[in-house]
């Protein structure tokens, strides 16, 4: 039976524990696309036709490393459409047919720098607008989005392992699909997998697994809410689920269990925390799996099942801002979505801005103010780096900055959080949080830009007050470089403590390793972070010993502290840099560190090249292409 006939059937089975039911799906029509949100990332031509459900049914080889099976989409074509175009790169297409098995014609364009193939597949053109059902077969090996581990690169060390990373437009390696963030699709999947390995996906799983009587299973997935094509994911390996509330959990290995599910104690707490703020969660279940460390990213905000890297394990709960962070796009990202990546903003931005509150919500406002410092300390390196009226440190991008990875993390998350948090300190708190939660409400489940979000702005927050609109200069803020003078910055106490222990510093030479000891991972971090950019071997010695520096097991300090010493040529540093490096593959540590050595012609070069000569396999595709960038033209 096709997936569609046996939805229904799917969505009232009982679910197995850590699963429950899909909530009743929203009634969206589907947004056209205007000239201001035009993806130009993609090849679709969603006013012609748009894919608006996905039916995955395919075969996992992890021998092959590779995908087969069939995608079968439900397209919504205008009248007198007589084709559909999609994204694809690197897939290989045996066939394609319409819902009735007949053959549809079909060719693959030329191969484009950034953006893959288009797949053009002819329909027969209808007097009126309706849906057709078009069925692709496929194979896809050596794909982008997926990261094939072996044993050897598990905790587990016995069973090999599976992952995804789809945004921002790598899913098109592995499914044939519109993959822009503007074209939203409901979505379902069949996913056989050999025994005794476990799948999950980005929807909820329907019952326990088929037994296929040949040494694989059977996984079912839906996923009943339009979301953008990003968001499809899957993992599979060796993994088993631990309950953390009542609608949320974990999945891990089982050697990483016990600490993940510790660390992740107050998740449950978190999404009470963010519907308070703004409003119920929309989206059944909140799980999450941590991954193996190659992940390249700190998380990904898949709905129903974030993957989280294992480096924000700290053992204190310090890191989980990175949950948080995750959490809150599950309304700014996943319910609300740029339309395009010249506003990735809105996802970002937004969302680091929300993850403050949530924090501030569970652990205080101390935590929250100390972590909104660091974030704006990340705005100020970059305006140092870039200067202020570079145009990559706008909210809105330049066309030529708006590529899918394109903008600076420092202006994209941070820049957007302060002018987020200027905003409710201009017009009060209970006044801006009404307005954000009508603006999820209002714009639930479809794609904006950044003109939607100004418009509603002066609608719904500013609403005709001339004096309020100039004190926010929120045209200024979204569409000009650098800070505006109105930007609400953090206070100066937050590491009052910390910055007279780094000003001292200067002169002492001495860290009071009892104070370090007492201070969070923010404020050690702070003090990282104002050290001076140059120091010897004998201080970097020194500091070292005192604070355990090289022997820490907060990923984020370990980081901070190998870039301060890279920096330097502290050759003790050398051999704890390359087992780190052999061991997480998160770009955010990764490429910096490279980027470290790189910088040093005379002693870093041949350190980064040899370390990455023996680490580079073991990367995710896209923390191979930032590193790449890096080290290979030097090479």
């Amino acid at each position: 039976m096709r997936f569609a006939a046996v939805l229904a059937v799917l969505l009232s089975a009982a679910s197995v524990p850590a699963l429950a039911q899909a909530s009743e799906a929203p009634i969206v029509s589907p947004v056209l696309l205007t000239d201001e949100a035009h993806d130009p990332w993609t090849f679709a031509e969603p006013e012609v036709a748009r894919v608006t459900h996905v039916a995955l049914d395919l075969t996992l080889d992890f021998a092959g490393k590779a995908v087969r099976g069939k995608a079968t989409l439900d397209v919504q074509a205008a009248a007198g459409a007589d084709k559909v175009v999609l994204d694809s790169e690197g897939l290989q297409i045996s066939q394609v047919a319409d819902g009735e098995g007949a053959p549809l014609a079909f060719t693959l364009g030329e191969a484009v720098e950034g953006k893959g193939t288009p797949l053009e597949i002819a329909i027969v053109p209808a007097d009126v607008a309706g849906t057709r059902r078009i069925v692709v077969e496929y194979f896809a090996s050596e794909a982008a989005a997926l990261q094939w581990l072996s044993p050897e690169q598990t905790a587990g060390g016995e069973h090999p392992f599976l992952l995804s990373q789809g945004q921002p437009t790598l899913n098109r390696t592995w499914i044939p699909t519109q993959d822009s963030p503007g074209i939203r699709q409901t979505w379902e999947a069949r996913i056989v997998a050999p025994e005794p390995l476990e799948v999950v996906m980005s929807g909820l799983r329907q019952g326990e697994p088929e037994d296929l009587g040949d040494g694989t299973r059977a996984f079912l997935f839906v996923m009943d809410k339009p979301v953008a094509p990003y968001l499809i994911a899957i993992a599979a390996g060796d993994i088993a689920f631990r309950e953390l509330g009542p609608r949320t959990g974990v999945w891990a290995e089982p050697e990483v269990l016990d600490a993940a599910a510790a660390e992740l104690a107050d998740t449950e707490k978190m999404v009470e925390a963010a519907e308070a703020l703004y409003g119920p969660y929309r989206w059944g279940r909140y799980d999450m799996i941590v991954l193996p460390p190659a992940f390249p990213y700190g998380g990904m905000e898949n709905p129903v099942m974030t993957f989280l890297t294992p480096t924000f394990i700290a053992g204190d709960k310090s890191l989980v801002g990175l949950v948080a962070h995750e959490l809150a796009h599950s309304w700014s990202g996943n319910l609300v979505t740029n339309a395009n990546w010249a506003d990735s903003w809105l996802n970002e931005g937004v969302t680091s801005y929300f993850e403050n509150r949530i924090l501030e919500a569970l652990y205080g406002t101390r935590r929250a103010s100390q972590e909104a410092a660091l974030s704006f300390a990340e705005i100020e390196k970059v305006l140092a780096e870039k200067g202020a009226d570079h145009p990559v440190t706008a909210l809105h991008l330049p066309l030529a900055e708006a590529t899918p990875e394109g903008g600076e993390s420092g202006i994209v998350y941070d820049k957007g959080a302060a002018f987020m948090r200027t905003v409710e300190t201009i017009v009060g708190r209970e006044r801006f949080d009404a307005w954000l939660r009508q603006w999820f409400d209002n714009h639930a489940f479809q794609p904006a830009t950044s003109a939607m979000l100004l418009a509603d702005m002066r609608t719904n927050l500013v609403k005709g007050d001339a004096a309020l609109a100039e004190k926010l200069k929120l045209e200024q803020w979204i569409y000009e470089p650098g800070l505006p003078d109105n930007v609400a910055r953090p206070a100066a106490s937050a590491f009052a403590e910390v910055d007279a222990a780094a000003a001292q510093y200067a002169t002492s030479h001495f860290v009071d390793p009892e104070h370090w000891a007492g201070w969070t991972t923010a404020e050690r971090l702070r003090l990282l972070a104002k050290l001076p950019r140059e120091l010897s071997a004998e201080q970097l010695g020194e500091l070292d010993v005192n604070l355990g520096l090289s022997r820490s097991g907060n990923a984020e300090i370990l980081f901070a502290w190998l870039e301060l010493a890279l920096g330097n040529r502290y050759e003790p540093a050398v051999p704890v840099a390359e087992e780190f490096l052999a061991e997480v593959g998160r770009r955010k540590f990764v490429q910096p560190l490279f980027q470290v050595l790189m910088d040093d012609a005379e002693w870093g070069q041949p350190i980064a090249w040899r370390i990455y000569a023996e680490t580079r396999p073991g990367y995710h595709s896209v923390t191979q292409g930032s590193v790449d960038a890096v080290v290979r033209p030097s090479v």
